[in-house]
């Protein structure tokens, strides 16, 4: 089905801009039924419809009654966020097919090239070199296809001599050194080389890059770790966000945001440590 919507959206996409939609379709706004909603969704995003025929049709239209019908209506996101945590989500489970017609779903949804490769280099402190890689294949077989122009503008703002200390001032702000104090004391000082990547790579190299704020940022690195199951560095990160900006009801339609994807566990795993960290 996607492979179908694909297509379609390409062809009415390929040569104009981005389709930008403030907010997802929502109930209140037209007293629309759930499928209603889907349809006006899915128009949006992939230029198609719900799944009508194929060979698992009740499972399709379960799936996109669910998640564009239903999850989309929930919370304060805009459609081209929830489609960037889509990708961050699809990318960190390496589920490649669908994340070739999610990417088209993000940049029709408003989102920019630059934003859609910026969301998938986030993933990589996180996630690892490998799947970024695999993910990035993909996202510029779609840029190929789109006729978007690569490579793009370069995304670094600090000097190679800078990196440590740019990424300071953004953890700090953020975590604090909990990090540097938690790894003190391991054999030859190794655990201070370990918290010095984590500042100069996670903070110095990706979270200075342009494309996306810092708010956006600690959302999708909440998406990945959410992903996996992640709870111990999810509650470090659900603080991070607060700390950002992202409201409670941004952080727990995240969540949401994600269940369709990770499965219900780990949602709600991560809803009950949000909740913790609200009291």
């Amino acid at each position: 089905m996607f492979k179908k919507l694909l297509a379609i959206s390409l062809t009415a996409f390929m040569l104009q801009g981005s389709l930008v939609m403030a907010k997802s379709i929502k109930k209140e706004d037209k007293n629309m039924t759930r499928t209603e909603i889907c349809n006006e969704n899915m128009k949006i995003l992939f230029n198609g419809s719900m799944t009508e025929s194929g060979n698992d049709v009740e499972m399709m239209q379960i799936l996109q009654k669910y998640i564009f019908g239903e999850v989309f209506s929930i919370g304060n996101l805009e459609a081209k966020t929830r489609e960037l945590i889509t990708v961050v989500s699809l990318t960190t489970m390496q589920t490649l097919p669908q994340l070739k017609s999610h990417i088209n779903g993000a940049l029709n949804a408003g989102n920019s090239p630059l934003e859609v490769r910026e969301a998938i280099y986030q993933c990589a402190p996180f996630i690892g070199f490998p799947k970024t890689l695999n993910a990035l294949g993909v996202l510029n077989e779609v840029f190929k296809e789109r006729g978007i122009e690569t490579p793009l503008e370069s995304g670094v703002t600090v000097k190679e001599n800078e990196r440590y200390q740019k990424g300071k001032e953004i953890q700090e702000k953020l975590y604090g050194d909990e990090i540097k104090q938690a790894m003190k004391g391991l054999p030859e000082n190794l655990g201070d080389e370990a918290a010095r990547f984590l500042t100069e790579v996670c903070f110095g190299d990706f979270y200075t890059r342009k494309g996306l704020d810092i708010k956006t940022r600690e959302i999708l690195v909440l998406a990945v770790l959410i992903t996996k199951d992640d709870n111990l560095t999810l509650r470090s990160h659900i603080k991070g966000n607060l700390k950002a900006g992202n409201s409670p009801e941004t952080i727990a339609s995240a969540i949401i945001q994600c269940m369709p994807y990770t499965g219900m566990p780990n949602a709600l795993h991560a809803m009950q440590i949000l909740k913790e960290e609200l009291k």
